[in-house]
């Protein structure tokens, strides 16, 4: 009977195996292999049909019982391994038709990004594209979050700018990145490489954004009223940075850039990147350098500035936050920069670090940005 048993388990296994190939050979199709399949079943189907007729006259097979067990239970075995080869073929086939659509979409995504610039390049010729941004509704009796938020954008935007300009300078005077960024943020495991640049980000947030909510980033600073906020952001949002900072270069905000210059690049960095002490002297004496990184630098203190400004007109309720690096993420009040962490549907992902900081305009809260591990 156990030989009996044996030899029926390791037939059933012999027509899973089959059907798993008859399966497999339908995509691609495959004449010859859904033949081969199709004829084992129906082989294995007669065998057990036999086996049936056998167990109910009760005429069993009882020559060398021992040796039709082995057999048996050897068969049963390879027939489980050859299901489980031509499942794992199939998953092969399941995982490369997913990077090939893969490919696909990021070469779409790739195609939708060069045809975007190509309308903002068109816009930008045609002067549409700054006269939708001048024409944003700023009036202070109709302030909105929303305002804010279009105020923050630009200047995460023009951040980025200056970090991307930031790495291609370290990368020319061979510094090493993985190094660099570790220091800024120690410990965090990337999931792609390219990922350092938000360590750099957050090291340009966090320098630009410190004394955010004391007035005009000082502790000692007046406590104005909203109004006059406001009109200092509608008064340097009309004119470049640079032509403000020298038409006024006794004005708060220009101080302001001396100081974050002076903060944000160290004089190492400097030497480094640019050769000489040559912007940092300028920035000392009060003057400013005529450089390509400068001008990203002013056009990112300027956003900074506006955002503060901004921020000041809606009232002292206004503030920016961190969020603690291992804290658990949360869609209320983080946004992440990064998408893989949230592909585990086993464990929920944990804040890496802050990339740019949150704000909360009254009772609206603005999320965080921040890579997420």
């Amino acid at each position: 009977m156990d030989a009996f048993i044996a030899k029926l388990f390791a037939t059933i296994s012999s027509v899973k195996s089959a059907y798993a190939q008859l399966q497999y050979a339908q995509f691609p199709y495959d004449s010859e292999a859904i033949q081969s399949a199709d004829q084992i079943v129906v082989s294995d189907l007669k065998i057990l049909s036999e086996l049936k007729q056998s167990f109910l006259k009760k005429h069993l097979d009882d020559s060398a019982p021992e040796t039709t067990l082995l057999v048996s239970e050897i068969e049963e075995q390879k027939n489980l391994l050859k299901t489980y080869e031509i499942t794992t073929k199939k998953l092969d086939s399941q995982t490369k038709l997913k990077e090939s659509e893969i490919i696909f979409l990021k070469e779409k995504l790739e195609e939708t990004r060069r045809e975007n610039k190509l309308i903002e390049k068109r816009l930008n010729s045609s002067g549409l594209l700054s006269n939708l941004a001048n024409s944003s509704n700023f009036n202070f009796a109709s302030l909105t979050p929303s305002n804010f938020v279009t105020v923050l954008k630009q200047t995460t935007k023009s951040i980025r700018n200056l970090v991307k300009f930031m790495i291609v300078g370290m990368e020319s005077a061979n510094w090493d990145l993985d190094s660099a960024a570790n220091s800024i943020q120690p410990g965090v495991v990337y999931w792609d490489p390219t990922h350092i640049c938000y360590a750099f980000e957050s090291f340009v947030c966090r320098e630009m954004f410190d004394g955010f909510n004391f007035p005009e980033f000082v502790k000692t600073g007046n406590r104005q009223r909203r109004r006059y906020f406001f009109d200092k952001f509608t008064e340097l949002k009309s004119l470049k940075a640079r032509e403000y900072a020298t038409l006024e270069p006794e004005s708060k905000f220009a101080g302001f850039c001396k100081s974050k210059y002076l903060k944000l690049v160290h004089p190492k960095m400097e030497l480094s990147l640019f050769g000489d002490l040559s912007q940092r002297n300028l920035v000392n004496a009060g003057k400013l350098p005529e450089t390509d990184f400068f001008d990203l630098f002013l056009d990112v203190a300027k956003r900074v500035w506006l955002l503060h400004c901004l921020a000041f007109s809606f009232g002292p309720d206004t503030s920016v936050f961190h969020v603690a690096n291992g804290s658990r993420f949360s869609e209320v009040f983080m946004d992440s920069v990064n998408e893989e962490a949230f592909l585990s549907p086993v464990t929920s992902p944990e804040v890496g670090f802050t990339v740019v900081p949150g704000f909360k305009v009254g009772k609206t809260v603005i999320q965080c940005q921040v890579y997420s591990i």
